[in-house]
């Protein structure tokens, strides 16, 4: 019998959404509403679906909504615990399902694009559309493959506390749409599809029923765990798609098919990154490199094994190759592995694969025994070797197809791309950190008292001095303080680690890097740890050292610094032994953070540009690291795009950028979302390496004045932005009226979110990271906007004439119009009448500071793109909001309530504190954003 959902009406129709997202939107809501009355009875889904409506009809014309939303607010003063317990489960659970289905769209609409497109019209984005644009610009395949061996792209996957989701929730947002997908096929049958309804029921039910909070914080090895799922499924399953795309377009559009390079690698910062996380030791940073090692062989002997029975040809059907015979006769003299070897010698591709496996399993024990030195029996080339061994013998025996498009190929990409580490792993650590062990080395070893009280040209030239010195600085069993014991041995990790894999560690990077010392600093310690050695005047280094400018004066100082550096003759022969390599890294959530967001587009851009000039002035290769967050005021947006409006000097094929939280779980969490997400980034590579994107393209920084106009902008900008944050009595206003409080405590991370309380917050002791997310719960969304209002406002009272420019900007320069859009974006998910309730919350409210600054901000945005509302050319999106709105007014309204009674002692309890927590979950979910 046909079951008759008898849930929420969502009514998700109109101009932006399609109608198998409408159908998905209002399938799911009807579910959801079904489980809450099955679940928490008829009373309660009444309770939920009243909330829904009214809220919802406060967005009608003629509604008068300030009077519908009071009466709801009041009415939420009167409910029990559990009443909002359960609204807040069924409003986070609607956005959790929703979320789902936005994904499966983006999914539906790209296969509708790619079943539509051929080799004269490839799909947008696409690897293939990026071949087939050299093409047109009649480059050869000779130089087609030079760009292709420019590429170097490393996502860098971090642990930053981004992800409110628990991964409980993951699963089951996971499993829900794979069952979308299944009832998306048309030929389902009736009782196929009534199965799937109700598997899909039945899954909602779980989701409303599991708690969204985690009962405690996360803890490295949770974080290590959490990315190495990512890592071992998607990612690892995606990568090889990609390569076999590029070949696939090559084929097409040259005629050939290469073996590409693995121009595509991951790395993390998960278990490595100990900056201002203390339970990032030298321990766990060594117990993930064995995680990251045993997640590899477990992916590879998975592969293997399945190979074994794919590859089952038989020696009585077809030509073995003596390639493969004289192959598995060597294997044999070497390897006794107990199998009869006769008995499967009429099988030569299984007799192979069996002795890879049993070579595999040595490495892996190898790899464990800590006291065991070098690559191992069975190094990672010996293994791409074997597998090239068999792709060969399958081309010469006819199987060329197989050869080139079956799993084996599939296992040669992702040996190139993972090895057996599966991701370098990167070590950061704070600049002061570095410099107070130097210090105590220095004291230690009586070379100088007071190292830190010296001046910089002081200190570098002590270092040098050191650097150019042939004896150890201190005694190796030297009593140092906790903090430079660890970091010692941090780096002693690092030593033995680089001995066996020198792919296992990526980069030491250098947080709030101001001056040349904090770099000299850590190659001294590398010293002291035989990372780093000085002799005969040459220099041999295991590792590279990259700065990372975050705030908006260290980038403007960022190309100085650098100059200094590489006019520095002991960082020369370092620089020499690396390659004439160097890695520069860019933070964009600090930069924003410290002034604000049109000063952090413009200081970064700049930066950018100066930083490849200075590395190209001096001979060195230089690969940017872009420090990018999820939001817009960190820095986020479309990564493709972002790539695309690089100045033009910056490419040079290399890139590596972050990911982290609830970016990586948007990114990764289906393969399709994958691969949509790296043949974008793939497509901008080869584009912008290849010079495509600044052909008919503004030249932004070679128009003096556009220049002129964005310092000018830039500087009015970070003036009101300033103003407003610094003052003492805002950030008194900002600690009361947002949740920054629950935020600090919400177990998301093993990092501590803040360096004091809620209640003490301050500008300095708040990171970034949970300013940007408490101002995206309220939805003032403030800094993604703030300061560009009085900016545009007073530049152009003082130059109207530029207005023109601008507009010309915005149609020309791929930069301008992102720092445009982006920021209109913003606006539009910003809802001021939901935030002035916060507000009321503070006896002396900035509400109204906010709103003037907004609305001119909108008015000189809209006049720059010449729209009529904010998103008009983008109704996707503009719908997408429109039907979140009401819904995440709902958990707002909740949340202040919550706030509110946590003001009263008698009600503060535990539940209490669950239920904020829950709130907040909720509203990440609505605005698909934390921090």
């Amino acid at each position: 019998m046909k079951q008759q959902w008898k849930g929420l009406d969502i009514e998700a129709e109109g101009e932006g959404i399609s109608r198998p997202l409408s159908r998905n939107v209002n399938l799911l809501g009807s579910m959801l509403g079904h489980s809450v009355r099955s679940i928490a009875g008829e009373e309660m889904f009444q309770l939920v679906e009243s909330l829904r409506s009214r809220c919802k009809s406060a967005y009608e014309a003629g509604s008068d909504k300030e009077s519908v939303r009071d009466e709801i607010q009041r009415e939420l003063k009167s409910l029990t615990p559990n009443q909002m317990d359960w609204l807040l489960r069924a409003f986070t659970s609607f956005f959790h399902l929703v979320n789902r289905a936005e994904q499966l769209e983006i999914t539906r609409i790209n296969r509708e694009r790619e079943l539509k497109a051929d080799a004269e019209q490839p799909r947008d984005e696409s690897v293939m559309q990026a071949v087939h644009y050299l093409t047109r610009k009649n480059i050869s395949y000779e130089e087609f493959l030079r760009i292709i061996d420019k590429l170097d792209m490393e996502p860098t996957l971090t642990a930053h506390p981004t992800e409110a989701r628990r991964r409980s929730i993951l699963h089951i947002q996971q499993n829900i749409s794979n069952l979308l997908m299944r009832l998306n096929i048309e030929s389902l049958i009736p009782s196929e599809k009534e199965q799937l309804l109700s598997e899909l029921f039945s899954q909602i039910s779980v989701l409303i029923s599991t708690d969204d909070v985690r009962s405690t914080g996360l803890t490295v090895y949770d974080e290590v765990r959490n990315g190495l799922y990512f890592l071992t499924n998607s990612i690892w399953n995606t990568v090889p798609r990609i390569f076999t795309d590029l070949e696939d377009a090559s084929e097409i559009y040259y005629g050939k098919r290469p073996e590409l390079p693995a121009f595509l690698k991951y790395r993390s910062w998960i278990g490595g990154d100990r900056d201002g996380n203390p339970k990032v030791t030298s321990e766990m940073t060594s117990e993930t490199i064995r995680h990251h090692y045993e997640a590899a062989f477990e992916n590879y002997e998975k592969a293997l094994s399945d190979l074994w029975y794919e590859l089952s040809i038989s020696s009585r059907h077809t030509i073995v190759p003596d390639l493969l015979r004289e192959s598995i006769e060597e294997d044999n003299r070497k390897i006794d592995t107990g199998l009869d070897i006769e008995g499967y010698w009429h099988e030569p591709y299984r007799l192979k694969i069996h002795f890879m496996q049993e070579k595999l399993e040595q490495q892996k024990v190898s790899l464990k025994d800590s006291n065991e030195m070098g690559e191992g029996p069975y190094p990672v080339n010996d293994f791409l070797n074997d597998v090239q061994q068999l792709i060969t013998s399958l081309e010469q025996g006819g199987f060329r197809q197989l050869a080139e498009r079956g799993s084996l190929r599939k296992l040669q990409y992702q040996i190139k791309t993972f090895g057996y580490h599966l991701a370098s792993l990167d070590i950061r650590q704070h600049s002061e950190v570095y410099q107070k062990c130097v210090g105590e080395m220095f004291r230690l070893a009586g070379v100088h008292p007071a190292y830190r009280s010296l001046d910089e040209q002081e200190k570098v030239a002590l270092l040098q001095s050191e650097l150019e010195s042939p004896r150890p600085l201190i005694p190796r069993h030297a009593e140092l303080s906790d903090a430079s014991s660890e970091l010692m041995n941090t780096f002693g990790v690092v030593a033995k680690a680089l001995d066996r894999n020198p792919d296992v560690i990526g980069s030491i990077i250098v947080s709030m890097t101001h001056e040349v010392s904090d770099l000299l600093e850590v190659l001294l310690i590398a010293r002291e740890t035989a990372l780093w050695v000085y002799q005969d005047g040459q220099v041999a280094s295991k590792l590279d050292v990259v700065p990372l400018f975050e705030t908006v004066d260290d980038l403007t100082a960022s190309r100085k610094v650098m100059t200094e550096l590489f006019q520095n003759s002991i960082y020369q022969k370092h620089l020499a032994n690396r390659g004439q390599f160097q890695e520069i890294m860019l933070g964009y959530s600090d930069s924003n953070k410290d002034g604000g967001y049109w000063m952090a587009n413009w200081a970064l851009h700049k930066a950018q540009e100066d930083l490849a000039l200075v590395c190209d002035q001096h001979g060195v290769t230089c690969r940017l690291f872009h420090g990018r967050g999820g939001t817009v005021g960190r820095g986020g947006g479309r990564s493709n795009q972002a790539i695309l409006g690089l100045p033009q000097v910056c490419h040079n094929g290399k890139i590596r950028f972050t990911e982290q939280g609830e970016v990586i779980s948007f990114r990764y969490a289906l393969p399709t979302i994958a691969r949509r997400h790296l043949e974008q980034m793939v497509n901008a590579m080869i584009r912008s390496t290849a010079g495509a994107s600044h052909e008919k393209t503004h030249h932004f920084n070679s128009d003096s004045k556009a220049v002129a106009m964005m310092e000018e902008i830039s500087h009015r900008s970070m003036k009101a932005y300033k103003t407003f944050t610094r003052r003492d009595e805002v950030w008194k206003w900002y600690a009361e009226i947002t949740p920054i409080e629950f935020i600090s405590a919400l177990p998301i991370a093993s990092r501590p979110v803040s360096r004091k309380s809620g209640k003490e917050v301050d500008f300095d002791s708040l990171r970034a990271i949970p300013w940007v997310f408490a101002w995206t719960q309220t939805r003032y969304n403030l800094p993604g906007w703030f300061g560009t209002g009085e900016a545009l406002n007073s530049y152009l009272k003082d130059h109207p004439e530029d207005l023109e420019m601008m507009r010309r900007l915005y149609q020309e320069s791929r930069f301008f119009r992102s720092v445009i859009d982006n920021a209109i974006r913003e606006l539009a998910r910003a809802h001021l009448e939901m935030a002035e309730r916060y507000s009321r919350q503070a006896e002396n409210g900035y509400h109204q500071d906010i709103v003037s600054e907004f609305e001119m901000a909108r008015d000189h945005l809209l006049s720059i793109s010449q729209e009529d509302e904010l998103l008009a050319s983008n109704p996707v999106i503009r719908k997408s909001i429109s039907l979140r709105n009401p819904y995440t007014d709902v958990l707002n309204m909740l949340q202040i309530e919550l706030m509110h009674r946590n003001r009263d002692e008698a009600l503060k309890t535990s539940k209490l504190r669950h239920a904020l927590f829950s709130s907040i979950n909720g509203i990440a979910a609505a605005m698909q954003s934390t921090g």
